[in-house]
């Protein structure tokens, strides 16, 4: 079954003090690519989340958020560099002796001088804790994993009705083309009959030129691959590996050989089937684009 690469999830797990939320969201991508925004505090965690999520997912833009709260009322802590401040204060009350200027020193403009107020970060354990952003992260992920499935459902469905519809036009296309090499032998005997003007011709040569036209716009071959090429779609789908690129693969194939069957059969009936072919398979290959 198909996974779309667009989606969206979020997790919440607390302990050790803390609650970590969780949000993904994920965009159609060629290559997976992991964006992670957490507290500074925390970055020693970015490799783990990047690899958590590459265990899941193997294809888009990937926007991992994760916020992280103290519980109990544990925040970070100010601590003052008294010695510091006494420093500043002592500079500050010179200079204003030495200038004959009032020293208006106080506590406020005493604690805005660099590094005399420091902020006490909380502690934190890496063993223990990660277990709990795991939990968050596993339940974000279930989310986007559902949405993802459930898009790709219905992305499937759309290119199982295409293919569909360009099998019958190929299964159209396949009967036509016998009819093509007879209609334009006639034709051609009828043209140089007509040019010829009573004159004897030599039949043998006249059958001979017909068999390389007809050999020439014979399209059996790319018929029996595109029809091919259709059954490897549908496989693919029905698998349980990712199957974005090799579906993408599979269209490009697709249009070479229709473009190749446009180009050998110079047949109306044919030109207008391979005209609705191309128009299903540009559709298909922008939806395409968003599987994983």
């Amino acid at each position: 079954m198909l996974n779309s690469m667009t989606g969206y999830g979020r997790g919440e797990a607390s302990g050790t003090g803390r609650t970590v939320t969780v949000e993904i969201k994920a965009v159609n991508q060629r290559f997976l690519d992991v964006v992670i925004r957490l507290p500074r505090l925390y970055t020693a965690l970015e490799e783990k989340i990047r690899q958590f999520i590459k265990n899941s997912l193997s294809r888009g833009r990937v926007e991992v958020m994760v916020s992280i709260s103290e519980e109990n009322g544990e925040k970070q802590r100010l601590t003052v560099d008294m010695g510091l401040a006494m420093a500043y204060y002592n500079a500050l009350k010179e200079l204003a002796q030495n200038l004959a200027i009032p020293a208006d020193i106080t506590a406020e403009k005493l604690l805005a001088m660099p590094e005399v107020v420091k902020v006490a970060e909380p502690e934190w354990d890496e063993a223990t804790f990660w277990p709990v952003v795991a939990g968050a992260l596993e339940k974000a992920l279930a989310d986007l994993l559902a949405m993802r499935r459930a898009e790709g459902q219905r992305l499937q469905a759309d290119l199982e009705a295409r293919a569909a519809y360009i099998r019958r036009q190929v299964e159209a296309i396949r009967e036509r083309a016998p009819e093509v090499p007879r209609e334009y032998a006639g034709r051609l005997k009828e043209r140089v009959a007509e040019l010829a003007g009573g004159l004897a011709l030599d039949p043998g040569r006249l059958e001979m030129e017909i068999a390389l036209l007809a050999e020439r716009a014979d399209i059996t071959e790319e018929i029996i691959r595109l029809l091919s090429h259709l059954e490897q779609m549908v496989t693919a789908m029905a698998g349980t590996e990712p199957a974005g690129r090799r579906l993408d693969f599979i269209l490009q194939e697709m249009w070479r050989e229709i473009n190749t069957i446009g180009s050998k059969a110079s047949d109306l009936a044919i030109s207008n089937l391979v005209v609705a072919v191309k128009g299903e398979l540009e559709k298909m290959r922008e939806q395409v684009q968003n599987v994983e």
